[in-house]
């Protein structure tokens, strides 16, 4: 028996749901065979019995070609298309509201929600200029459904926080370090009678910016 298979060729051929179903099923460590046999299973949208019948040569070109996807710089993508709507980054950030943070801070660390954070960064786009944009008001994330939106929006996504994230901790660490040099000889000795010494804390900051999310592959394309 002849098994169609049909290998994705981008990030923008996986979905969000996808990759939330394999993270849920690989959650515990599992054998690299019946790993590889997951990633096949899922974003080549094939069954087990089916997948027993490819031959192991080509299994293993399959999982190489996989692989290599995850591999990739993954960029930042302001707009997508999904099911005829465009969808666009919210704009301005900073005039976000209350409980458009609130649902995000609540979504946006687990998997598991992460259709939900999107769904609040990502809106429907509803009057355009050039490449000025108006997105639908916030009311809610469950009245939007991105589950099936390209991994590589999602992926390039993160990579915007994690970048925003280090600028604002370069920053912050640079401050510190100015202040550091205008305390006083007597501001200095008070500090480190309580133990709290500038030059720790300042440390304590730079090794947690070592210990977040390591995406060296990752890059950041403001478009």
């Amino acid at each position: 028996m002849k098994v169609n298979i049909s290998v994705p060729d981008s990030l923008y051929e996986i979905t969000l749901q996808q990759y939330q179903e394999f993270i849920k099923q690989t959650e515990d460590e599992l054998p690299k065979e019946e790993m590889c046999q997951k990633m096949i299973q899922i974003f080549c949208n094939l069954k087990l019995p089916e997948i027993a019948k490819i031959k192991y040569s080509s299994l293993d070109k399959i999982i190489v070609k996989l692989e290599s996807l995850f591999k990739k710089k993954h960029t930042f993508i302001q707009r997508f298309k999904l099911d005829g709507v465009e969808y666009a980054f919210h704009p301005k950030l900073e005039d976000m509201t209350l409980g458009e943070y609130i649902d995000l801070d609540n979504t946006f660390t687990n998997w598991e929600t992460m259709h939900h954070a999107m769904a609040i960064l990502f809106r429907p786009i509803e009057q355009k200029i050039g490449d000025k944009y108006l997105i639908q008001d916030y009311d809610g994330y469950r009245n939007s459904d991105l589950s099936q939106m390209p991994l590589a929006v999602v992926l390039g996504c993160m990579v915007f926080f994690w970048n925003l994230r280090k600028a604002l901790l370069k920053a912050t660490l640079s401050f510190l370090d100015r202040e550091e040099r205008n305390l006083t000889f007597q501001q200095k000795q008070i500090l480190q009678e309580s133990g709290i010494s500038m030059v720790v804390f300042t440390n304590w900051l730079k090794g947690m910016s070592e210990d977040l999310m390591p995406l060296q592959n990752w890059d950041y394309i403001n478009v």
